[in-house]
C-alpha cells in the first residue's frame, strides 16, 4: 500500500508562538535578536520572555519584553512568577510590564530558588499561581497564560492533585495552558481529554522542546518529571561530535511529533527555543507554515 508522505500538503494552517530566555551576555544577546529575527516572519501569535528563579533575571526579562515590544511588531509576553518576593513586589513588576506595553503575562508558580529544595511560599508572596492568576487579574486585565503537565508536576504526587491545581488556575481566570515539554502525544491527548473531562474549557498549547543538545534536554527533563523514551535516547547515540547530523535527528523528532499532533486536531504549537531559531524553524517549514512575505507596493 501506497502511504501518503508525512508531510505532503500539508496547509500551514496552524498558529505558533515561541519562548526566549533573557541572554546573560552581549554575544548571547546577538544570537537571541538573530533567532528573533529569523522566526518573527513566520507570523507567531506571540513570543514569551522567561523569567529567572526568585526573579534573577527581573531586569534582563523586563529589558527584553520591552524592547521586543518597542523594535519588532511581534506581541509579546513576560514570564511572571511567585519565588521569592512579596504580592506588592510582584505587583510592581506586573504594573512596570503594563507601563510598557505588556498585555500579556505566563503565570507561574516558578521553580525554587535552590535546585532540590522543597518549593515554600514566599511570606506575604502569592502561594502558587493560581493565587498569582487571581491577583493579576484584580491588578489589571492582562491576558494569561499558565503551565500544564501531561506527565504530572514532579511536586503533585498524583493526578487528582495534579488535576485540581491546574483547574485552580482554570477558575481563577487564565486564558490558555502551555504545557511542559513532552515526547508522547498519546501523553498530550490524555491530558487533553482528562481536562476536558473534568468540565474545563481552555486553550491547551502543546509545549514542543527541539533537542538542540541531548544532555542539556537529559538534565531539563529530569527536573520536571518528562520521561524520555529509550528510542529516543538511542538515536541520538553517537552523535555527540556530529552536530550536523544531530541537528537532521532533532529536526526529524520534532517534527515528527507536531505531525502526530496535528492528525489529533492541533493547531497551536508552543516551542521552547532556547534562543536558537534553527529547528523551530524548520519544524514550522514542514507543518507547512511559511514566511510571511511584503509585497513591492507595501516595501516602497
Amino acid at each position: 500500500m501506497t502511504r501518503q508522505p508525512l508531510f505532503a500538503d500539508l496547509h500551514g494552517d496552524i498558529d505558533v508562538s515561541f519562548e526566549f530566555f533573557p541572554p546573560k551576555t552581549p554575544k548571547m544577546e546577538e544570537t537571541l535578536w538573530e533567532s528573533i529575527q529569523t522566526l518573527a516572519p513566520l507570523g507567531p501569535r506571540f513570543v514569551s520572555v522567561t523569567y529567572g528563579a526568585g526573579g534573577s533575571t527581573r531586569e534582563r526579562t523586563h529589558a527584553t519584553v520591552a524592547r521586543i515590544e518597542r523594535e519588532t511588531d511581534l506581541s509579546a509576553a513576560a514570564h511572571l512568577t511567585c519565588v521569592e518576593a512579596t504580592k506588592e513586589e510582584i505587583n510592581a513588576v506586573a504594573e512596570e510590564y503594563w507601563a510598557a506595553g505588556v498585555r500579556h503575562i505566563v503565570a507561574l508558580r516558578g521553580d525554587p530558588p535552590v535546585p532540590g529544595q522543597p518549593y515554600r511560599p514566599h511570606p506575604g508572596g502569592y502561594e502558587n499561581a493560581a493565587d498569582l492568576v487571581a491577583g493579576l487579574k484584580k491588578l489589571r486585565p492582562f491576558e494569561i497564560t499558565v503551565g500544564a503537565y501531561p506527565e504530572l508536576h514532579p511536586d503533585s504526587g498524583n493526578a487528582a492533585v495534579d488535576l485540581d491545581n491546574f483547574k485552580a488556575k482554570v477558575d481563577a481566570g487564565a486564558t490558555r495552558a502551555i504545557t511542559q515539554f513532552f515526547f508522547s502525544a498519546d501523553c498530550f491527548f490524555r491530558f487533553r481529554d482528562t481536562v476536558a473531562a473534568a468540565g474545563m474549557d481552555i486553550e491547551i498549547v502543546p509545549g514542543i522542546l527541539p533537542i538542540s543538545n541531548v544532555a542539556q534536554t537529559r538534565k531539563f527533563a529530569s527536573l520536571c518529571g518528562a520521561q524520555i523514551p529509550g528510542w529516543m535516547d538511542r538515536l541520538f547515540d553517537g552523535l555527540d561530535t556530529h552536530p550536523a547530523a544531530r541537528q537532521l535527528v532533532a529536526a526529524t523528532i520534532g517534527a515528527e511529533l507536531c505531525r502526530e499532533l496535528y492528525d489529533g486536531g492541533v493547531r497551536n504549537f508552543h516551542f521552547y527555543t532556547l534562543n536558537r531559531a534553527e529547528l523551530a524553524y524548520a519544524i514550522c517549514h514542514l507543518l507547512g507554515v511559511r514566511a510571511k512575505t511584503i509585497g513591492r507596493e507595501e516595501a516602497a
